[in-house]
């Protein structure tokens, strides 16, 4: 796997995972919507730790900080 995602992609990723998590904790977010939004974090921090967002491929993006 190639890595496809840039240091500020990962930044803005795991930060939306972690502020779902706070709502979802603190009561903010129940239900369906919350339901969605946990799935949607784990995938935000998955793509985060491997630097590579599946969904970029056949989109033909790259975020990675090329020189």
């Amino acid at each position: 796997m190639k890595k496809n995602m840039g240091s500020l992609d990962r930044i803005l990723r795991i930060i939306v995972a972690a502020v779902v998590f706070y709502l979802y904790s603190a009561g903010k977010i129940t239900g369906m919507t919350a339901s969605i939004l946990l799935v949607l974090s784990v995938v935000f921090l998955l793509t985060s730790i491997v630097s590579f967002c599946p969904l970029y491929v056949p989109f033909k993006m790259d975020t990675t900080d090329k020189k």
